[in-house]
C-alpha cells in the first residue's frame, strides 16, 4: 500500500476509488474498518459513515482507520469529504483534519473539495456549484448539513481553533512550484490549513504535484487526480491503464434511493416515468415498519420478474421538513435508513444481485445490510460513480451514488452498466 484513504461516507469513498483507479492505481475500497490482512493494492480507501455523527466519534473512527493504514504501509494519508464540503459549524472536517495532523506529527495540510468535472470549483476561497455559489445552490436546503456560506476559509475557520489560509488562483495557475511556495509562505505564518483554489483539472494535477511531500491531504476526489503521477515518478507504481471490466452477476436489478438532492429527485422522476416505482410512505413506516417493508418486498418480488424497479424515500425539501418536524431529524433519517437496509437484505434473499443506491447514508445502510466488506472498483458510470463488485461468496454489483451526481438517466445507465 502506498496511499491510505479515509472517506467520511460510502459514496465519497467510491468516488475517490474511481478517481485513483482511472489514473492507474490498483485500488480497493473497504466497508468500515478492514478485517484481517490488508488487500493487495496500491491504494486502500476505508469507507466510514462519519460525516454527520458527533465530531468526537468521527475523530475516533478516523484515527483508528489512519493507524490501520499506516501499520499496513501507507506512505501518505488522504482524508476524503464531499465536493460540497458538507459539514456543520461543529465539524466534522476541521476536527478530523486536526486529529489526523496530530497523529501524523504534521503541522500543515490543504483543503480542496474542487471537482470541476461535476461543476465544483473554488475561486478566492469560495466554492461554486455550477455557476452558483454554494450558498445559493440546492445545498443550502440539505436536511443534515445545510451549506449557507460559500467562503470555505470562514467555514473551516469555524471548525478548528487553528488558523486557516488561502492559496489563491493567482498562485495556482502558475503551476506546482508556485503552489509549493505558497504552502511554505502560509506555514511560515503559522497557518495550519490552506483552502486551495481550483477551476479546472489542470489545477488539480498541479496541486497534486505540489502536495507530494505532505503527510496528509484533505479534499474531494478531484485533488487526488495528480497523486498517481507522483507515485509513478517515484517508481512506486508502474504505468497502468484504467479500470478493467467487472464480472457480470446477472439477474434482476433494483434502484434504492434515499437521497433528497435536486439531482436525485430529477433522476427518480425520469426513471419512474418509464419503469415501475414505489415511494416509501414515512407515516405508514412509522406506524407499522415491518408491515410496510414486507409490502414493498412483496411488490418488488412481483415487479422484478418483468423488469427493473425503483423504491425511493427521496422527496422535495418541504416534504422532508414536514417529516422531520413530526418525527425529529435524526429519527426520521434513521427510520428511512433502517427500512432501505431491510429492503436490501430482503431483496438479496430473493436473489437480487444488482443494486443502484442513491445517497451516502443510504449506501452505507445498504452495504452494511448486505455484509459487504470490500469492493472491487470497475469502469466509471458517471463522473464520481464507478461500477463496483463486492468481494466474498455472495457477489453484488453495486453503484453507490452521491446525491448530486449523475445525469437525468443515471439510474437506467447504472443498471445497464451493472448487467
Amino acid at each position: 500500500m502506498i496511499l491510505g484513504c479515509i472517506a467520511d461516507d460510502f459514496t465519497g469513498a467510491t468516488d475517490l476509488a474511481n478517481t485513483l483507479t482511472r489514473r492507474g492505481m490498483h485500488t480497493v475500497q473497504t466497508i468500515g474498518m478492514p478485517k484481517g490482512a490488508a488487500p493487495d493494492a496500491d491504494a486502500v480507501v476505508v469507507a466510514l459513515k462519519s460525516r454527520t455523527i458527533p465530531a468526537a466519534e468521527a475523530v475516533a473512527q478516523s484515527l483508528a482507520a489512519c493507524r490501520w493504514l499506516r501499520a499496513n504501509g501507507a506512505k501518505q494519508i488522504f482524508f476524503k469529504y464531499c465536493s460540497t464540503f458538507d459539514s456543520t459549524d461543529d465539524g466534522n472536517i476541521g476536527p478530523v483534519a486536526d486529529a489526523l495532523l496530530d497523529e501524523l506529527g504534521a503541522d500543515f495540510t490543504i483543503a480542496c473539495p474542487a471537482f470541476p468535472e461535476n461543476g465544483r470549483t473554488i475561486y478566492l476561497g469560495h466554492l461554486f456549484v455550477g455557476g452558483d455559489l454554494l450558498s445559493d445552490s440546492s445545498m443550502k436546503n440539505h436536511p443534515l448539513t445545510p451549506m449557507r456560506d460559500a467562503n470555505l476559509v470562514r467555514v473551516l475557520g469555524r471548525q478548528t481553533p487553528h488558523r486557516v489560509g488561502l492559496v489563491p488562483y493567482k498562485a495556482v495557475k502558475q503551476g506546482a512550484p508556485a503552489i509549493a511556495e505558497a504552502y511554505s509562505a502560509l506555514k511560515a505564518q503559522g497557518i495550519r490549513h490552506a483552502i486551495v483554489d481550483a477551476v479546472e483539472d489542470k489545477d488539480l494535477e498541479n496541486i497534486g504535484a505540489a502536495s507530494s511531500a505532505l503527510p496528509l491531504i484533505t479534499g474531494g476526489s478531484g485533488v487526488a487526480i495528480g497523486l498517481p503521477q507522483n507515485y509513478r515518478t517515484a517508481r512506486l507504481i508502474p504505468k497502468r491503464e484504467g479500470a478493467s471490466a467487472l464480472h457480470g452477476v446477472g439477474g434482476p436489478g433494483i434502484v434504492l434511493s434515499g437521497s433528497c438532492s435536486a439531482a436525485t429527485l430529477g433522476q427518480v422522476e425520469r426513471f419512474a416515468a418509464k419503469h415501475a416505482a414505489r415511494a416509501i410512505d414515512p407515516l405508514a413506516l412509522a406506524r407499522e415498519p415491518e408491515k410496510t417493508v414486507a409490502a414493498l418486498l412483496a411488490w418488488a418480488g412481483e415487479t422484478l420478474t418483468s423488469g427493473p424497479a425503483l423504491i425511493y424515500a427521496s422527496a422535495p425539501p418541504d416534504k422532508v421538513a414536514a417529516v422531520q418536524a413530526q418525527f425529529g431529524r435524526e429519527k426520521a433519517g434513521e427510520m428511512i435508513e433502517h427500512a432501505i437496509a431491510a429492503l436490501a437484505k430482503g431483496l438479496a434473499e430473493k436473489g437480487v444481485r444488482r443494486f443502484v443506491i442513491a445517497g451516502g447514508e443510504t449506501s452505507g445502510a445498504v452495504v452494511s445490510a448486505l455484509n459487504v466488506e470490500a469492493l472491487e472498483i470497475g469502469p466509471q458510470i458517471a463522473p464520481g460513480v464507478p461500477a463496483c463488485l463486492s468481494y466474498g461468496s455472495a457477489r453484488y454489483a453495486l453503484a453507490l451514488k452521491s446525491g448530486n451526481f449523475g445525469g437525468p438517466d443515471f439510474f437506467a445507465e447504472a443498471l445497464e452498466a451493472l448487467s
